[in-house]
């Protein structure tokens, strides 16, 4: 078989391992929390969000350092750390008796994040350009299978064998990460960047043949994570005022929050075959314009199945949109800076999951349920604008080595 072809197939394990370990433990950080000795009504849900957005937050601002040492040093290598780093601060984190050392440990976790960027940015380098965008997608659907079975898995082994043995399962997952990644992935063809080759943050926007439309995509980033964010806060309380004499609401909300990961999973791959033939910025534009049609139509919902059918087919466009982001960031950037470019561009990702949920929370406060819906349709219209405008005014991209 193909080098690049082993590579796909263990970095889809990788990021399936990734995302189930990351994914597993958020639904029971709160009760973890609680056990800890938090248990003021309103001290709690402050310390849940602090402790669940340290994580993004410090991500965010390492990512870029990151990127510069996997163009400098090798992707493979910023695989291996983020899935050893992470492995051992999980395991601590099992340990913890106060509070405050589980907030230092989440901080600590995001200086150790950066599996995911750096594996497509792997994966982007090892495969054949005309079959990029195909590759990428098929990568992203072994982080979307591990989020979607993550939280049920993490919330049957707290059930059966305790919340902190969950951090144990899950430190020896991402060991498993690990160690596919030692044997299994190999970079080829990697050369490294000498000193003199490494230009400055202005430098490498300048090198770029459209700035304004990397910027633009960074901020479709955002934007996409923002999408999956924004409603999470609310979705639950939204769900029970559309079916107020429903029993099981815990379960409906369960499933109309997991529709859309199903709907991706199962389109993510075959799209990114379409975007190969047609163009990625062609998917991207057509998905962004069903999203802010679905989202606008959900403000408009009457019934939780209706909720989740426009939820499901929200999904498809979810697919398509983050997979077309990344193929051309890859098409508009050299191989010199193509790992600080998804360093940035994970940047935005991890912002957008910390943006999302406070609009999220912030506009159903002052405007209602439905007004979140309609605040997440505009900016995604917002953001497709600017995309437009700035595909137009693009100019040839650099040829890249293959």
């Amino acid at each position: 078989m193909e080098s690049w072809k082993v590579n796909l197939i263990s970095i889809w394990f990788g990021c399936f391992f990734t995302g189930l370990a990351i994914s597993q433990i958020i639904p029971f950080l709160p009760l973890y929390i609680e056990q800890l000795g938090v248990t003021d009504p309103q001290a709690l849900p402050l310390w849940s969000g602090l402790i669940f957005s340290v994580t993004f937050i410090v991500s965010a601002i390492v990512s870029p350092l990151w990127g510069s040492m996997a163009d400098s040093r090798g992707r493979k290598l910023m695989l291996l750390r983020a899935a050893l780093g992470m492995g051992v601060v999980i395991f601590l984190q099992a340990f913890v008796n106060h509070v405050w050392q589980l907030l230092a440990l989440r901080a600590l976790m995001g200086l150790t994040s950066g599996y995911i960027p750096n594996a497509m940015a792997l994966v982007a380098s090892q495969v054949p350009r005309d079959r990029s965008n195909w590759a990428l997608s098929t990568v992203s659907t072994g982080q979307i299978c591990g989020v979607i079975i993550g939280p049920l898995l993490g919330g049957l082994l707290a059930d059966w064998v305790g919340l902190r043995a969950v951090f144990i399962v899950t430190s020896a997952l991402l060991m498993i990460t690990f160690l596919v990644t030692l044997l299994l992935i190999k970079e080829n063809n990697f050369r490294p960047l000498k000193k003199g080759e490494k230009l400055s943050g202005r430098a490498l926007f300048r090198s770029l043949s459209n700035p304004a439309l990397m910027m633009s995509l960074f901020f479709s980033t955002l934007v996409i994570q923002l999408c999956n964010g924004s409603v999470s806060p609310v979705l639950t309380l939204f769900v029970r005022q559309l079916e107020p004499d429903v029993d099981n609401i815990a379960f409906v909300s369960g499933v109309i929050a997991a529709v859309p990961g199903v709907a991706a999973l199962l389109s993510a791959s075959r799209l990114g075959r379409v975007g190969d033939r047609i163009g990625a910025q062609r998917i991207l534009i057509t998905a962004m314009v069903i999203t802010v049609v679905l989202f606008m139509a959900m403000s408009q919902v009457k019934s939780a199945w209706q909720l989740g059918i426009l939820r499901f087919l929200l999904g498809f466009a979810d697919g398509a949109m983050m997979p077309a982001v990344q193929a051309l960031l890859l098409r508009f950037s050299s191989d010199k800076v193509t790992g600080r470019i998804f360093g940035y561009n994970q940047s935005f990702m991890y912002l957008g999951n910390v943006v999302g949920p406070l609009i999220g929370s912030a506009v159903s406060a002052v405007g209602g349920f439905r007004w979140v819906f309609l605040a997440t349709a505009v900016v995604v219209l917002i953001n497709l604008i600017q995309l437009v405008i700035s595909w137009r005014r693009r100019r040839p991209a650099p040829l890249r080595a293959d």
